[in-house]
């Protein structure tokens, strides 16, 4: 555990309540009447002057007028002088809400909710497409097992021609041979590893539903908290901190008897590839980076480390070290998947997904771990079936002529043999898409205010000074 205060992350529980705590240090109404009446009412314009008032203690006309600049509001003296007597009171009640301890589980009051469907669907059981062949050969090496689908080595599993113990020890062999060049896990999960498969191996013939992800040994995304392991976020200030709260998604693939044999590295607070253990690398090109953030899951999937991995997603973080290592990464529509016990950087735009060796595999893993469960507020339930059965020649693939690498012309050959219709589309350009990330900027800054506050910059990566930009966000 780390001992320093700021970082005494041992709640078990989802913190909750804490508005009912503070309601009587402030009254927000008071506040918005003083602000709204002077113009001022944007919280960059209130940042500027407490950033002041900490040295004089005292707000004045003067440092009113100096902050107007960066709320791009301008006020006359008269609002500034009232603006002024109103702020007073304000910094001091600012200061006793940020005194209040509010714990990184918990979530926002207001939350963003995908629109249901129009009419409620049926939930659908999964179905795992029949194989036309009768038997399946064992490997005669433990790459060509390492690679075999999430299908494959469940039939294997259930026709008892390996055991998941056989499988998660192959697994854990390959973690440690190759984790020295790549840096992809921060922490195996071996005792626990080896418990759950045994587990699978001593209950197989028990009559019941027979799922796919059973035995499979998986890595989970080290933003994803597990009792009795580190959950390090991949920042040096986390890496001795252990939560025991289990996260949703966890529990769910524990449920269908899948196996956790790593914790895998991200970059720090989800970013990028680079953690405190160092950068985590594309398995086909060591001297080259994974991507991220979900760099361990992409990396340690792509190299035949695992059955499959969890990854999660705000701004490309599935999608581009999937690309960059050559998986398959599915990055879920917002609400899909809860995200309760997991990590939050954007509490209206992170998912959890699958990263995989094929769209199958995805399939099956999604299907496992996506619904609502009461706890995460933005989770939905929404039908999923698999396989889908359309005719191709219905369907319109839409692509953007940009001069795109080889390989997605060959990804939009393959459709067009399939009897999709391409069809060149024109993103829109009118509007100013990339500024939207300041949504983003704004809600990580606003979860890891502590860090700012404190000047903890150590091993963070980019994240510091972007934290400290949102601060000045109006």
């Amino acid at each position: 555990m780390n001992d320093t205060p700021l970082f005494d992350m041992h709640d078990d529980e989802l913190t909750i309540g804490s508005s009912a705590k503070t309601t009587a240090l402030v009254d927000r109404r008071k506040i918005l009447t003083w602000l709204g009446a002077a113009g001022a009412g944007t919280f960059v314009f209130q940042k500027a002057l407490a950033a002041q008032v900490e040295g004089t203690g005292t707000v004045t006309v003067e440092m009113v007028a100096q902050a107007e600049w960066i709320a791009g509001i301008e006020l006359n003296e008269t609002q500034r002088a009232e603006t002024a007597a109103g702020l007073q009171n304000l910094m001091r009640e600012l200061e006793a809400l940020r005194n209040v301890d509010v714990g990184y589980d918990t979530w926002p009051a207001l939350s963003f909710r995908v629109k249901p469907c129009s009419k409620p669907l049926p939930r659908h059981p999964l179905a795992v497409p029949s194989d036309p062949r009768n038997e399946l050969a064992t490997p005669d090496d433990d790459v060509d097992l390492a690679y075999m689908s999430i299908a494959e080595q469940s039939r294997l599993i259930r026709s008892r021609q390996i055991s998941s113990l056989e499988l998660t020890q192959m697994y854990l062999r390959r973690l440690k041979k190759f984790d020295p060049t790549l840096k992809f896990y921060v922490n195996l999960t071996e005792e626990l590893a080896l418990e759950q498969a045994t587990r699978v191996d001593r209950t197989r013939n028990r009559l019941g539903e027979w799922n796919p992800l059973r035995g499979i040994p998986w890595g989970a995304k080290d933003l994803i908290a597990y009792p009795a392991y580190p959950t390090t976020w991949g920042a040096p200030q986390f890496k001795d901190r252990i939560l025991n709260a289990k996260a949703t998604v966890a529990a769910k693939l524990d449920q269908v008897g899948a196996v956790l044999v790593a914790k895998l590295a991200l970059g720090a607070l989800a970013m990028g590839d680079k953690w405190y253990g160092g950068p985590t690398k594309n398995p086909w090109n060591p001297a080259q980076g994974s991507s991220g953030s979900s760099a361990g899951s992409a990396s340690a999937t792509a190299a035949g480390c695992v059955g499959f991995s969890l990854g999660s997603e705000t701004l490309g973080s599935i999608m581009s070290p999937s690309r960059r290592c050559g998986v398959t990464g599915l990055r879920p529509t917002f609400g899909r998947v809860s995200r309760q016990g997991c990590m939050s950087l954007s509490w209206s735009m992170d998912k959890l997904g699958p990263i995989c060796r094929s769209a199958e595999d995805c399939a099956l893993v999604f299907q496992a771990i996506h619904g609502a469960d009461g706890l995460d507020p933005s989770a939905v339930d929404r039908p999923f079936h698999w396989p889908v059965k359309v005719n191709m020649k219905r369907i319109s693939v839409g692509y953007v002529d940009d001069g795109r690498e080889l390989a997605d012309r060959e990804a939009l050959q393959v459709f067009q043999d399939r009897g999709c219709k391409l069809v060149e589309i024109q993103l829109p350009s009118e509007f100013p898409t990339w500024p939207l990330t300041n949504i983003l900027f704004a809600e990580a800054a606003a979860q890891f205010d502590p860090l700012t506050r404190a000047g903890v910059e150590e091993g963070l990566n980019s994240w510091p000074g972007l934290f400290r930009r949102a601060e000045f966000l109006p």
